[in-house]
């Protein structure tokens, strides 16, 4: 959980030095075109060009993988789901399963899910993992004028997040402890458990961030300056660019294929 929530980049590498805003914008920017179409090849060339830049982020492949393997298992459910249970399966039929035809349409679509769930997500885990937290925190109070009782919120809840993991190890070895259930049948009383502890956590945490003066109206003074260059503006003039050229590929390819249409 710790290796998930930290930056794990060459800080010195030319986009990972970017404001956390305009790495954000920029990300949110260049997947832009995966939410109009449904096509396999937008996602396809959009992967291509996410894999291409990532040494300029300052992150290995290795790396990447091992953050992003979540992504694995949540393709492969996309996957059978759409095998299985799509409603339109037009095409040639590839696989005869009874009530489940594989057809090349089936197979299409399936295939354009999964590589749009990778193309907008690693856009999401390079950010966060070239990006410190409070970096990013104190970016969106300064730069994109986000409240700050909502961005240091968001902070300390993402602090708090790998408390999680180390207390579900904590519950499930004190109730094997007392002899109690701690497989299946037991997992709904941990997961109860540790949602309790969450949130009388949480609240301990709101009353003391409010005794400090973290919910005041006085103007509040940062630690850490946030500038806005114009690398970080030519970044996300990028990130857009790039986004157009996909889509544009895509258009001219003849298959490009609109979800409202």
């Amino acid at each position: 959980m710790t290796f998930a929530l930290q930056p794990v980049a060459d800080p010195a590498a030319p986009l990972a030095r970017r404001n956390p805003v305009a790495k954000l914008a920029a990300a949110m920017l260049f997947t832009l075109p995966l939410i109009a179409t449904l096509d396999p090849l937008t996602p396809a060339l959009a992967l291509v060009i996410e894999l291409t830049l990532l040494p300029l982020f300052g992150l290995r492949y290795a790396t990447l993988a091992r953050r992003a393997w979540p992504l694995v298992a949540a393709a492969i459910g996309v996957m059978v789901t759409m095998v299985l249970f799509a409603a339109d399966r037009g095409g040639a039929l590839l696989l005869d399963l009874g009530p489940f035809d594989i057809t090349t349409d089936v197979l299409v679509s399936a295939l354009g899910l999964v590589l749009r769930l990778f193309a907008i997500a690693l856009p999401g885990v390079i950010v966060f993992a070239t990006t410190d937290p409070t970096d990013l925190a104190d970016a969106l109070v300064q730069n994109a004028k986000a409240p700050a009782r909502f961005a240091i919120g968001a902070l300390a809840a993402f602090r708090l997040l790998p408390l999680l993991g180390e207390e579900w190890q904590m519950l499930t070895l004190a109730r094997r402890a007392r002899g109690v259930e701690t497989g299946i049948r037991g997992f709904p009383a941990t997961a109860f458990a540790l949602l309790v502890g969450a949130l009388r956590r949480g609240g301990r945490l709101a009353v003391a961030m409010d005794a400090r003066g973290f919910d005041s109206s006085v103007e509040r003074t940062y630690a850490r300056r946030q500038i806005f260059t114009g690398a970080d503006v030519l970044l996300m003039i990028g990130a857009l660019t790039l986004a157009a050229v996909v889509l544009a590929t895509t258009v001219l390819t003849g298959l490009f294929r609109p979800i409202i249409g």
